[in-house]
C-alpha cells in the first residue's frame, strides 16, 4: 500500500474519530439547558454544533501539544497513528452506547500512546509531557469545575432565595443560553483541536509539514466541521445521563455548572492543556448538585470514575493491538479496518434496541436514575 493511500486512510480515520467526538461530547454544552427546558433538544444540538464550528478557529495551542507533545514524531509512521485513532473511536462508540460521558480526549491519547509504545518503544513517548499535559488536568480539572460549580450554585441561591422564584426560574433559563453557549465554543476550541494535532502529527510523520508545526487552515476547517457535524446529530445516551441521572438540575444549577465549565476549559485551552471537557461538566454539574443540596446520584458518579480510569489503559490496549496488526502491511490494515467497521456497526445495532432521541431524552424510562439523596 502507498503511503499517500495510508496518509488518506488515517486523514479519514482521523475526521471519523472527529465525528464521533463530536455526537459523544454534545452533552457537555447542552444537557443542563436541555433538562431545565432552557433550550428545546434539536435547537440545543444545532446551535452547539455551530459554536463547535466557530471555537475550533479560535486557537491551536492544544493541537501543538498533541502534534509535537506527547510522542516523539520521528519514531512513529502513520499506521501507527492509524492504530491509536481506531482505538479511541471503538472506545468513544463503547462508552456512548453505554451512556458513560467518558473523555474522549483521554482514548486519543490512550490509544496514540499504546500505538507507539507497541511499535516504536517507551522512548518514543514523552512521558514529561503526558504527566503535565495530561494526566495532571486530568485529575485537577474536574475537581476544580465541580469546586467552583458548587461554590456558585451555593451562592446563587443564598442571593435569590427572597426572590420570586418563577421570574428568577425564567431568568436563569435565559442566561443558561448564554452559558451553554460558551461552553460549546469552548468545546470547540479545546476538542477539535486534538484531531487537527493528530492531522498535523500524521502530515510531519511524511514530511509534509516541519517539525513543530502549526495544523494548516484546512486542517483547522474539516477539523471544525466534522466534530460539529457529529455534535448536531447529538448524543442523546450521554445528554440523558448528564442532564438527568447525576441530578435533577434546575435552571440556577445549571447556569452555574455551564459557566463554570466554560471559564475552566477556555483557561486551560489558552494554557495549550488537553484536558477532557467531558470531565470538566461533569465535575460541574456534580457540584452545581451539591451545592444546592439536592439529590445526587453517586452510584452513577462511581460508573463514571471507573470508564475515566479504564478510558487510558483500554484505549491503549486497543490501539496497540491495532497498531500491531495494521503494521505488517496491507492485508493488516485492511483487517483493522474491516474489524473496526463491523464491531461499530455491531454497536450501533444494539443501541436501536433501546434507543434515545430528541423526544424523549428527559424521560427515557430505561435510562432514568434511583434517588440518593445527598447527606446533609
Amino acid at each position: 500500500m502507498s503511503m499517500s493511500v495510508i496518509v488518506l486512510a488515517v486523514l479519514v480515520t482521523a475526521l471519523l474519530f472527529d465525528f464521533t467526538n463530536g455526537f459523544h461530547d454534545t452533552a457537555n454544552a447542552m444537557a443542563t439547558s436541555i433538562a431545565t427546558g432552557a433550550l428545546r433538544p434539536k435547537v440545543a444540538v444545532l446551535l452547539a454544533g455551530v459554536l463547535n464550528l466557530v471555537g475550533a478557529f479560535l486557537s491551536v495551542q492544544v493541537a501543538k501539544t498533541i502534534s509535537s507533545g506527547l510522542v516523539d514524531e520521528s519514531k512513529i509512521t502513520p499506521v501507527v497513528i492509524f492504530g491509536g485513532l481506531v482505538g479511541a473511536i471503538l472506545w468513544n462508540l463503547l462508552t456512548w452506547l453505554l451512556g458513560l460521558p467518558s473523555s474522549s480526549s483521554h482514548a486519543l491519547f490512550g490509544g496514540l500512546i499504546g500505538a507507539t509504545w507497541v511499535f516504536a518503544g517507551s522512548d518514543a513517548i514523552k512521558f514529561s509531557s503526558v504527566v503535565s499535559k495530561v494526566l495532571l488536568p486530568l485529575v485537577i480539572s474536574p475537581i476544580l469545575a465541580g469546586a467552583v460549580a458548587l461554590a456558585a450554585t451555593y451562592v446563587l441561591y443564598r442571593i435569590t432565595s427572597r426572590g420570586n422564584q418563577r421570574i428568577l426560574g425564567k431568568g436563569f433559563r435565559h442566561a443558561q443560553i448564554v452559558s451553554a453557549s460558551m461552553v460549546a465554543l469552548a468545546h470547540g476550541t479545546n476538542d477539535a483541536q486534538k484531531t487537527m494535532g493528530v492531522i498535523t502529527l500524521t502530515l510531519i510523520t511524511v514530511g509534509v509539514l516541519p517539525a513543530d508545526a502549526g495544523p494548516p487552515l484546512w486542517v483547522i476547517a474539516s477539523c471544525g466541521l466534522a466534530i460539529a457535524l457529529g455534535t448536531a446529530l447529538g448524543g442523546w445516551r450521554i445528554i440523558q445521563t448528564l442532564g438527568k441521572r447525576i441530578s435533577e438540575i434546575e435552571s440556577p444549577q445549571g447556569f452555574a455548572a455551564e459557566t463554570s465549565s466554560a471559564a475552566v476549559i477556555l483557561t486551560s485551552t489558552h494554557l495549550g492543556f488537553a484536558l477532557s471537557t467531558t470531565q470538566v461538566a461533569t465535575g460541574s454539574i456534580f457540584g452545581a448538585g451539591a451545592g444546592r443540596r439536592a439529590t445526587v446520584q453517586w452510584g452513577v458518579a462511581r460508573n463514571m470514575a471507573l470508564a475515566w480510569l479504564l478510558t487510558l489503559p483500554a484505549a491503549a490496549v486497543v490501539g496497540a493491538l491495532a497498531a500491531r496488526v495494521a503494521s505488517s502491511g496491507t492485508a493488516g490494515m485492511t483487517a483493522v479496518a474491516a474489524v473496526a467497521a463491523v464491531v461499530a456497526l455491531g454497536m450501533f445495532g444494539l443501541s436501536r434496541r433501546r434507543p434515545v432521541t430528541a423526544s424523549n431524552v428527559n424521560e427515557h424510562p430505561a435510562l432514568m436514575p434511583v434517588s440518593v439523596p445527598v447527606a446533609p
